[in-house]
């Protein structure tokens, strides 16, 4: 069975940093399309930014410059760099790993159970 589990959310003031890790139980989603979503209180879900299976990415426009999606494949991990977070950027950010749509996008076939982050101003 898939399974990704979020890590590395928590509390910071607006301004601060905050790296957050999906771990992926089976190896060859590593070679998958996975992004990083998330929804605040009251709002949607939104995507914040892709990568696909050749390491295309795509990100959000109120993330771009601020956030960064890598991967560590020998870990089987892929991560989300946060920096300079604002009050809204507060929400429960959740993994998600499926197939290349192009262009960086994907579909999102597998979901992890979500990490709280919150920033304070």
């Amino acid at each position: 069975q898939v399974r990704l589990v979020e890590s590395g959310g928590g509390s910071v003031q607006a301004g601060g940093s905050l790296r957050l890790s999906c771990a992926v139980s089976r190896y060859t989603l590593m070679n998958y399309c996975m992004g990083w979503f998330r929804q605040a209180p009251g709002k949607e879900r939104e995507g914040v930014a892709t990568m696909d299976s050749v390491g295309r990415t795509t990100y959000a426009d109120s993330v771009k410059g601020r956030f960064t999606i890598s991967k560590d494949n020998a870990k089987n991990t892929r991560y989300l760099q946060m920096n300079s977070l604002s009050p809204e950027d507060t929400a429960m950010y959740y993994c998600a790993a499926g197939r290349d749509l192009g262009g960086g996008a994907c579909t999102t076939d597998y979901w992890g159970q979500g990490t709280q982050v919150t920033v304070s101003s």
